[in-house]
């Protein structure tokens, strides 16, 4: 078994640039392990209508489905934050773009 290497394309903190960002100002990709994508709010089925939004965009851009290990909601009883945080654990090689690298390297080898 021969080992190919790609060329990956990312941003600072290891993102693919083209990768669909969360759009509210609350929300964010988090650092390893895992990538948690983050949604916070106080309402939390605007929570999670974003994340679902975002899920949608991130699995068009990527091609294919983004692999979510896990959701964790959680709660921030602390004063001025907002009280729901949901978070999606993601394969952080579908954050990076690895499938869409993948499939570039093989239409450019055929």
């Amino acid at each position: 078994m021969t080992e190919q290497t790609i060329h990956l394309e990312l941003d600072d903190s290891g993102l693919a640039p083209g990768l669909p960002a969360p759009k509210h100002p609350r929300d964010q990709v988090q650092d390893v392990p895992y990538r948690p994508v983050e949604f916070r709010d106080d309402d939390l089925s605007a929570a999670l209508e974003r994340c679902a939004g975002w899920l949608r965009s991130a699995q068009e851009w990527l091609g294919e489905p983004v692999d979510v290990l896990s959701i964790h909601l959680d709660y921030d009883e602390r004063e001025g934050s907002p009280y729901y945080d949901l978070k999606l654990l993601c394969n952080e090689e579908d954050l990076a773009g690895v499938p869409i690298a993948l499939r570039t390297r093989d239409v450019a080898e055929r």
